[in-house]
């Protein structure tokens, strides 16, 4: 497990060991409205005298960038990082307030900044929150020429009644996914070993299985899930939610399960795009680690009760969705099981 991506540079092991190690650390600044430490999705904290809980959450847009940098289009990466951040804090059922960005670069280029932040601004505006301010520094001794960096972080809120916590989740549970728009900002390292290094292909070149070009799949922007997950909420009570990102199945489902109970997820309820066919065969990935890496086409997944499931998949296909009941949650000692 973990050897394909661990050679293409990247070791989700030595990440996952290292957050435990820093997880002490951390709980010892924790002040009176510290309301989660590190593994939820989103941070919370109350804020004094009010009835809603602040949800923060900062990531960044990783190696996808170097993706852009080839092709010369730098108007995905910004929306990339605000849907990200907002997937994040929505899980635990908060709407985004605002969002501040930070992009280091070797040489700050106008035009590339400009794409940037008309990209950071597009979904900003897509997801009702303001694009608060941010920091642009120049670093020539720290990134290569024509490269960047681009991080963000997001803080929405949510009444103290409305949090999605993951606490109520129980066996028969019935488990849906919302499928991706590809990639989305996870297992890139591992992609452009495949796809530029061992298959040969170029950013103009067709990518197989998709008549799209290389340069189209790989900067699909990631997708914001906050409208229609907001539309199913209004219809019935979510248990619980899992943004698929770095770590995939097996790292993601266990941060909103409680003790007792796990994620029977059935492969076979959906279809993996091609593109991640495509990696799997060109890097020569054992099926179990592409799970791990990749979201495989299901962006996010939403655990509500089975007596709900109907109204649920309803409520979100008329939010334009095309959702799949992809498992069950099941009492059971581990924490994912992946079948089929």
């Amino acid at each position: 497990m973990g050897s394909a991506y661990a050679a293409a540079g990247v070791n989700i092991d030595e990440k996952m060991a290292g957050i435990e190690a820093i997880k002490r650390m951390v709980k010892r600044t924790a002040t009176p409205g510290v309301l989660s430490g590190i593994g939820p999705f989103g941070g919370m904290f109350r804020s004094p005298g009010a009835d809603a809980i602040l949800v923060a959450s900062t990531d960044g847009v990783g190696t996808k960038i170097k993706i852009a940098a080839l092709a010369g289009r730098h108007d995905t990466v910004g929306q990339d990082i605000v849907n990200h951040c907002v997937n994040d804090i929505l899980v635990q059922g908060a709407a985004p307030l605002f969002f501040m960005d930070y992009i280091g670069t070797s040489k700050v280029d106008r035009r590339v900044m400009r794409d940037i932040v008309a990209g950071l601004c597009k979904a900003c505006t897509r997801n009702g929150c303001a694009l608060l301010g941010g920091e642009t520094a120049e670093l020539p001794d720290t990134y290569p020429p024509g490269e960047y960096d681009l991080t963000g972080t997001i803080v929405g809120s949510v009444a103290r009644k409305a949090v999605v916590t993951g606490e109520g989740i129980r066996a028969g549970d019935a488990i849906i996914g919302l499928h991706s728009s590809g990639l989305h900002t996870n297992g890139y390292s591992l992609a452009r070993k495949a796809i530029f290094e061992t298959a040969g292909l170029t950013v103009s070149d067709r990518f197989p299985g998709t008549g799209r070009s290389v340069a189209d799949v790989l900067l699909a922007v990631h997708r914001s899930y906050l409208k229609p997950v907001q539309a199913l909420m209004r219809a019935v009570r979510v248990q619980g939610m899992a943004h698929i990102t770095g770590g995939g199945f097996p790292d993601n489902l266990p941060r909103v399960l409680p003790k007792g109970v796990c994620a029977e997820v059935h492969r076979a309820t959906w279809t993996v795009p091609p593109v991640f066919r495509f990696i799997q065969e060109q890097g020569r990935v054992d099926r179990d680690e592409m799970y791990r890496v990749f979201n495989m086409g299901i962006g996010m997944v939403i655990m509500v009760r089975d007596v709900d499931a109907a109204r649920a998949l309803a409520a979100l296909g008329r939010a334009g969705e095309k959702p799949a009941i992809i498992g069950r949650v099941v009492k059971c000692s581990s924490a994912v099981r992946l079948l089929g």
